[in-house]
């Protein structure tokens, strides 16, 4: 009986917070002018959108290298994204497109119209028909005004589960509940995604361009993200070196957008791959000088003014706030800048810092090319088992330090051990004139001349291992099929 009362309680207060959920989400309703449907957006109208978007956009920046430093190109990406918003339901709404300084392949939209692509994504791309694709789905996104659709239910979400909590008297519940709903809304929905394809189909058909460039695109990025997959040596997680984490589609799918868009079919499409490979003609490939080079095994910073190298047999990945490079042992090294106030020792910084809540070893001050430094060991317990933990702090200058993480299992440490103390005594400063002789990789445009082949040329290719497969996914060829004189290839130089 006592159950029975508690479960008929529950169920009158479960009624009253959907009923109180249910009159704020009445009273907060918009429709979309591009698909015509009414959703709830949480109070996040379009100026608290364009609010919202200008101010995510600083960060955005800051987390992605910034904006390319190209003006003639970003006009270009410009150029081309507003004459697709103007094909659009909302052909006088402001958008902001903005080219990244990354080598990830990428692209994004925020609230308030403000739409990013990759110099990666540009440099994967074949011709115009293919970025004016990407751009077109993302504005789809926008005019759809998905990110208030996804803002309106974790509202909901957010509504429904304080009210439970507040009645049954329980933050912990409320808290937990609204947990749940964000990491559920996280990414855009496989119908919203199919939306943005919708529109983006129907902006390219409007604007003259070859729809079929969205599913092009989306083969070449299936590519390079196998290929990718395959050069950090994990070939099983290809989904993972993509934009498919966050735009789940298959060329399938984009072929029934096509299908299924309605547009008449466009007389002389525009493809423009002449056009778009002169605009790329000369553009950063790989990372930047603001991101550091990888050499081989040695990573050089021209900016920051550092070196080091890693070990045979480790792969270098550069990511934007730390270089990770791992070992086919499962070793792995971790390397970051930190900093540390100005009345701590390098010791008990360790302590505190990178070593915090881990019983450090055998702590030791040692001297790395004229730099203090320190380093400690310990032996570490997680879900993988356990890992020799080893600990080193460079001090580099008065403000700026570098901390090395080395990972081994165990039965590796020995045999690794000498490696990674060659590592972490390679650390150095780079000279100035060390520092301006380093230069980026770059795309250039080649045009194909009688006896080439795909094996010549790629041979040029400034990189260790798989040429070949980099020329072709690069170009999005089958490198087993000649190459005609006068064909105009991508290609990449030092």
């Amino acid at each position: 009986m006592i159950f029975s009362r508690s479960r008929a309680g529950l169920a009158r207060i479960l009624t009253a917070s959907a009923m109180l959920a249910s009159m704020v989400v009445l009273s907060g309703c918009e429709t979309s002018p591009a698909t015509g449907e009414s959703f709830f957006t949480g109070g996040l109208t379009k100026d608290k959108e364009a609010s919202l978007g200008a101010q995510e956009h600083k960060k955005i920046l800051q987390q992605f290298g910034g904006a390319y430093d190209d003006p003639e190109l970003s006009r270009y990406i410009t150029s081309l994204g507003n004459l697709l918003v103007k094909t659009s339901e909302t052909p006088n709404d402001k958008f902001t497109f903005t080219l990244l300084d990354s080598p990830v392949v990428n692209a994004f939209a925020l609230p308030g119209g403000y739409v990013y692509l990759t110099r990666g994504l540009l440099a994967l791309a074949d011709d115009e028909a293919e970025i004016a694709g990407v751009t077109a789905h993302e504005i789809g996104h926008v005019t759809a005004r998905h990110a208030s659709q996804r803002y309106g239910r974790a509202t909901a979400t957010s509504i429904l589960a304080t009210g439970v909590g507040i009645l049954l008297g329980s933050q912990e519940a409320a808290a937990a509940a609204n947990q749940v709903g964000a990491m559920a809304l996280q990414s855009y929905s496989r119908d919203q995604e199919f939306q943005a394809d919708l529109l983006g189909v129907r902006y390219l058909s409007r604007g003259g361009f070859e729809p079929e460039g969205m599913a092009d695109f989306l083969t070449k990025l299936q590519s390079d993200s196998r290929l990718n997959a395959k050069i950090a040596g994990n070939p099983e997680a290809a989904d993972e070196f993509n934009i498919m984490q966050t735009h789940p589609r298959t060329a399938d799918r984009i072929q029934r957008a096509i299908a299924q868009a309605g547009e008449k079919p466009v007389k002389d499409p525009i493809v423009g791959r002449d056009v778009f490979l002169a605009k790329i003609d000369g553009m950063i490939y790989g990372d930047g000088p603001s991101q550091g080079f990888t050499r081989g095994r040695e990573f050089l910073h021209p900016e920051l003014r550092f070196a080091f190298e890693v070990p045979l047999k480790y792969r270098i990945i550069n990511r934007p706030d730390k270089v990770i490079a791992q070992h086919p042992d499962s070793s792995v090294i971790v390397f970051q800048q930190g900093s540390k106030p100005a009345n701590l020792s390098l010791s008990e910084y360790l302590r505190r810092g990178p070593g915090a809540k881990r019983s450090l070893q055998n702590i030791e001050q040692i001297e790395i090319n004229g730099m203090d430094a320190v380093t400690a060991q310990t032996r570490v317990e997680g879900p993988q088992g356990e890992h020799d933990w080893r600990f080193t702090t460079i001090q580099y200058d008065e403000k700026t330090l570098y901390n090395f993480l080395f990972v081994t299992r165990p039965e590796a440490t020995g045999a690794q051990a000498l490696g990674l103390k060659r590592t972490t005594y390679s650390f150095r400063k780079l000279s100035a004139q060390e520092a301006g002789e380093l230069k980026p990789k770059r795309l250039r445009i080649y045009t194909v001349k009688a006896g080439d082949t795909a094996t010549k040329i790629a041979e040029r290719f400034p990189f260790e291992d798989f040429r070949l497969a980099r020329f072709a996914t690069l170009n999005g060829l089958d490198p087993k099929k000649p190459l005609k004189a006068g064909q105009k290839v991508k290609i990449i130089v030092q």
